[in-house]
């Protein structure tokens, strides 16, 4: 039995623990924060309830995966709702789109919107789940460092043209939707790894099919429920979590990770690590690499986030689960975000109301409202720019004049001292441009026996993708253990 310590217990690390220990390895995760869970988190007061990271559950089958590996049901240990519509879409001209479960229904209310979109919107969704299956077998089925490793998995040019990855994902949206809230809608996409429509690639589509055919879901209670199924699978294996423990610096000899050292002036002795933290943050703090910091210097970084936690009295009608409310000009948006690095100033606006699903998440006669907003990384507290949203969200229909009872905000600064994310990027690094995906560090570190996982490692941000990175790095620990070393250059 070989022994690992994991650093950082968010998603991505508790995937690689319950692997890792499931393979019979002894492991430990060390946490700074009092809790396991990461970004995967929920905030109360007031007798509100409001998830402050991940709000919506796509492919289930990841943690079902990760369950059966610690040999148990994820059923057991949450229940899934699957939501019917996914989400409710606002446009600048007063109407209104439900994104529904079922495709024939989605089909409907496409062509309800548009005539003639029905079909558009069948097109779109055979060509998106292409895109899944290829990138399924290819760009998700292990740790990639370069594009030659992804053409090795592809069995025919074909799959290189059908995951689209040389237009952006505007340009595909464009082409396959001749109504423009449409193709705002496919837009959206980009945003699930804090990206640009106009510069992350158009594989990005896959992810229209993994909602319509895959579900997006709820799980009751709210989705810290996962992160507590996450702890309890962890435990249940046998790993040990350490909160409120803070890492100092990755230990390394005759040019292997040999554990870690701690604030405290403790050392904790591993044969393996692997690093649940923010790739810049481990180059430039924790394990000081020139060359590297450079790498992660220059993939580019996510977007952040500004949001608002509103306990609101009373009821709001037409208010769905999930809603988008989106601005006039989305490529201004995104300008004004990526180019100029400056808050939007018609930003579109993202509201989840857990409490129409869940009554518990707020009081009787009261909602709980997340309110989020794309913030520029590095934009830091943003002074201001609550006031803004309030009277942005009023002129579009969500006057909440006189019915805010609880109001907290949380800014990029907040998101960057909370998770040592520099500059708040909330799913580390972003897939704008068409090498974004191999300019985000891997996960094998430069040191012999030292893996990465997380949003700023391959394969990138968002629930299901970092719960991926954790099981590609507990793969590759796995098998280098007891395996001679490889030449590092």
């Amino acid at each position: 039995m070989a022994s690992v310590v994991v650093v950082g217990a968010g998603v991505g690390g508790l995937a690689a623990s319950i692997h890792l220990a499931a393979a019979g390895h002894d492991v430990v995760v060390l946490e700074r924060l009092d809790r396991a869970g990461g970004k995967l988190a929920e905030h109360t007061a007031a007798g509100f309830t409001w998830e402050t990271g991940p709000s919506l559950l796509t492919l289930p089958g990841v943690f079902r995966d990760l369950a059966a590996a610690a040999g148990r049901s994820l059923d057991d240990l949450v229940a899934l709702r699957r939501l019917d519509p996914i989400c409710r879409y606002r446009f600048a001209d007063g109407t209104t789109f439900d994104h529904r479960a079922d495709l024939d229904d989605a089909v409907a209310a496409a062509d309800a919107l548009s005539p003639g979109s029905g079909e558009e919107w069948q097109s779109f969704m055979a060509h998106a789940r292409e895109v899944w299956e290829v990138s399924e077998r290819t760009f998700f089925a292990g740790a990639m460092s370069s594009p030659l490793e992804l053409l090795g998995r592809m069995r025919s040019p074909r799959d290189l043209l059908a995951i689209d990855p040389l237009r952006s994902l505007h340009t595909r949206a464009s082409a396959s939707f001749s109504d423009p809230r449409l193709v705002q809608y496919v837009d959206r996409y980009a945003t699930y790894s804090g990206s640009s429509p106009f510069r992350a690639p158009a594989t990005l589509a896959c992810i229209a099919h993994i909602e319509q055919s895959l579900g997006g879901w709820y799980v009751d209670g709210g989705l810290g429920r996962l992160a507590d199924a996450l702890v309890e699978l962890a435990a249940g294996a046998g790993v040990e979590i350490r909160t409120g423990v803070d890492v100092e610096e990755i230990e390394r000899r005759d040019g292997a990770a040999t554990g870690v050292r701690l604030a405290s002036g403790e050392h904790v002795a591993a044969d393996a690590v692997v690093a649940n933290v923010d790739a810049l943050h481990l180059y430039r703090d924790l394990l000081p690499h020139r060359l590297r910091r450079r790498r992660a210097e220059a993939a580019p970084r996510s977007s952040s986030g500004f949001v608002l936690l509103l306990g609101v009295e009373g009821e709001t009608p037409d208010l769905a689960h999930h809603n988008l409310s989106f601005s006039a000009d989305y490529e201004t948006e995104f300008d004004q975000l990526f180019d100029a690095g400056v808050p939007a100033t018609d930003p579109s606006v993202y509201v989840c109301a857990a409490s129409v699903t869940d009554p518990a998440q707020a009081p009787a006669g009261h909602e709980s409202w997340f309110v989020l907003v794309n913030a520029p990384e590095g934009a830091g507290d943003m002074p201001g720019y609550g006031d803004h949203l309030l009277d942005v969200m009023a002129e579009r229909g969500w006057d909440l004049s006189g019915r805010i009872v609880h109001h907290e905000q949380i800014s990029p600064a907040d998101i960057e001292s909370r998770f040592r994310t520099p500059g708040g990027a909330i799913y580390g690094t972003s897939s704008n441009g068409r090498a974004a995906a191999f300019l985000r560090p891997g996960n094998r570190g430069p040191l012999d026996r030292l893996y990465l996982c997380g949003g700023s490692s391959h394969p990138g941000g968002g629930l299901p993708l970092v719960a991926m990175s954790g099981a590609i790095a507990a793969g590759l620990c796995a098998a280098d253990l007891g395996a001679p070393r490889k030449d590092r250059r």
